[in-house]
């Protein structure tokens, strides 16, 4: 077994996966450091209600952030992993994600004031969370992923969330501020990400070049239904945020926000491994399809045990969770968060599913999967709200991801019975 066990870990660290995750855990460890301080901050100060508002916004920021990104944040680590050798096609990569993003920011400015036109509610907190838009644009997270050189991005991500908190603690008084928490955070994103990009274009040498406009189509067509997919996450994940926000009252709102935010970070974890494994899964489906499903099957079920033994501690411990997050004792809180404790189990199991989905650039059956999801949380979240029970609204993640895992289980099946 000690053999078993030291042959695993040097197999593993001949590849850059264990130097991955750690980077892109120090990241998250810092992001959840940062979510426990702000959560604390925003609360104190503003109370659980107000807080709602603030991710309800927070995320509809992000929604935005995934049109704009538009699938490059898996493209592009792709695209780099697999022309390291190539500087012309790297070049070409690295300023055509960068255009594409920056020519749909350029358009949800365009239609952003529409929002007003339509009284959309608290439109001065969506102006003010403008920076968590923009920083997309620049984020390079995908680049430093592809070429593995984290250290960098990991270390100016820990020196931005210290300073996000300590100007939170600065600048955010009484419910009045509460508008610029979203700015606060944004704009420090958008430093970061710039420094860090402009570094990376610098250190590897990549000329400034404006893109073609078929490379422009090109990204275009090729991203269109990975990028479906990916706001079919965020919807799936956000609609029941958006639904209470406007058919129910603040105070179950909050409660919701702060479990969301949360498992959110527990399935933040899970995007970690897969992009850490990235680069890495690339080579190996290179060299076999038979190895790659090997591995992936080893993988999600190792996933699947340590992330149900996360939900079990979440779920004995969601009082005192609740409680050192928000110094208050909320009931619906702890109730969320105890249903909501077993979302990332079944993320566990799908997390390499849809990893082989992109491996093996079967971007239709994703869309697919995504369009029903799309239409299904919707309807999900009108049902649950309806139903005037407390509980089943906690449900409602656990239900949308267990439907997207149950059918990514499928075409993952029917794409290796077709590919026998």
């Amino acid at each position: 077994m000690k053999q078993r066990i030291i042959g695993s870990y040097n197999k593993l660290k001949e590849t850059n996966i264990l130097s991955n995750f750690f980077n892109l855990s120090g990241i998250q460890i810092s992001n959840i450091l940062l979510l426990l301080l702000t959560i604390r901050i925003i609360t104190g100060v503003v109370g659980i209600a107000e807080f709602g508002i603030i991710m309800w916004v927070n995320r509809f920021a992000q929604f935005i952030g995934s049109i704009i990104n538009y699938g490059t944040n898996q493209s592009a680590v792709r695209d780099v992993a697999g022309n390291l050798d190539n500087k012309k096609e790297l070049n070409k990569v690295f300023y055509n994600t960068i255009w594409i993003r920056a020519l749909i920011f350029a358009l949800f400015l365009i239609v952003l004031p529409g929002l007003h036109a339509f009284n959309v509610p608290y439109y001065s907190y969506f102006i003010l969370a403008i920076p968590i838009v923009l920083a997309e644009v620049f984020n390079p997270l995908c680049f430093y992923i592809g070429f593995e050189k984290l250290k960098l991005f990991n270390v100016f991500n820990l020196v931005f969330n210290i300073i996000a908190v300590g100007a939170l603690l600065i600048f955010i008084k009484d419910r009045a501020d509460a508008g610029w928490v979203n700015f606060i955070l944004g704009a420090g994103n958008v430093v970061t990400y710039l420094g860090l990009l402009i570094y990376l274009g610098a250190k590897n040498k990549l000329p400034f070049q404006l893109p073609l406009k078929s490379e422009l189509f090109k990204i275009g067509k090729g991203n269109f239904y990975l990028t479906v997919n990916n706001i079919s996450g965020i919807v799936q994940q956000s609609f029941i945020l958006f639904a209470l926000a406007k058919w129910n009252n603040a105070n179950v709102l909050g409660a919701y926000s702060i479990c969301d935010r949360v498992i959110g970070q527990c399935r933040s974890l899970l995007i970690i491994i897969s992009n850490a494994i990235y680069p890495n899964a690339v080579h190996i489906y290179k060299q076999s399809t038979d190895l790659w499903n090997a591995y992936r099957k080893k993988a999600k079920y190792l996933l699947a045990g340590l992330w149900f033994t996360g939900a079990i501690f979440i779920f004995v411990f969601a009082d005192l969770i609740i409680f050192v997050l928000t110094k208050e004792h909320s009931v619906t809180a702890v109730l969320f968060l105890r249903i909501m404790a077993f979302v990332p189990v079944v993320s566990s199991f799908n997390v390499l599913n849809i990893l082989d989905q992109l491996l093996k650039n079967n971007m239709v059956y994703m869309f697919r999967i995504a369009v029903i999801l799309v239409v299904m949380a919707p309807l999900t979240a009108f049902i649950l709200l309806n139903s005037g029970s407390t509980p089943l609204i906690g449900t409602f993640t656990l239900i949308v991801e267990t439907s997207s895992c149950l059918m990514y289980e499928y075409i993952v099946k029917k794409s290796a019975v077709k590919n026998a």
